[in-house]
């Protein structure tokens, strides 16, 4: 009885474990995701910025 309740145990551990790892991956894939993203927008920042400090400014009289 004692074995078999240490088994079903371990089962669920395993589990848990396994979900666990998935959901990890999950994760780090949207890290790298998000960190792609960010760099765009950097990058788009970057350039806007660098425009409108080049042009004069349009919207002062």
């Amino acid at each position: 009885m004692m074995k078999e309740q240490l088994l079903q145990r371990l089962d669920e551990l395993r589990s848990e474990f396994e979900a666990g790892q998935k959901m990890l991956a999950g994760l780090e894939t949207q890290q790298i995701h998000m960190k792609s993203s960010l760099l765009r927008i950097s990058g788009a920042i970057q350039v806007l910025e660098e425009f409108l400090g080049q042009s004069p400014p349009e919207d002062q009289p």
